[in-house]
């Protein structure tokens, strides 16, 4: 089994605040990683939203969004873990690259 098919171990209250740190602009709501990016435009919106699916495929962990012209709303969960697990830190990260 590969490490991205996996199952991820949920973080514990205290690993994922001291994790929060390494991922500017994201915060938690609802027990799910959460950040909103705003872009130029739809373009640069889709494009971003682009990237990031190649890598969610790839690492078989799929972002629940929202995009409105251009903006993306994004939460990030592990449900097969329950939550919170370091996956969603490595997309967030990813997104957060992506993004500028």
């Amino acid at each position: 089994m590969s490490a991205s098919s996996a199952t991820a171990e949920k973080l514990t209250a205290a690993e994922i605040q001291e994790r929060m740190g390494s991922i500017a602009g994201w915060t938690v709501e609802d027990g799910k990683l959460s950040r909103e990016f705003r872009f130029g435009d739809f373009i640069e919106a889709f494009s971003f939203m682009t990237a990031c699916a190649i890598k969610a495929e790839k690492m078989n962990h799929h972002p629940e969004w929202f995009n409105v012209y251009h903006k993306v709303k994004v939460q990030l969960t592990t449900h097969d873990a329950g939550g919170i697990t370091a996956k969603d830190f490595t997309l967030a990260e990813f997104m957060n690259n992506q993004a500028g």
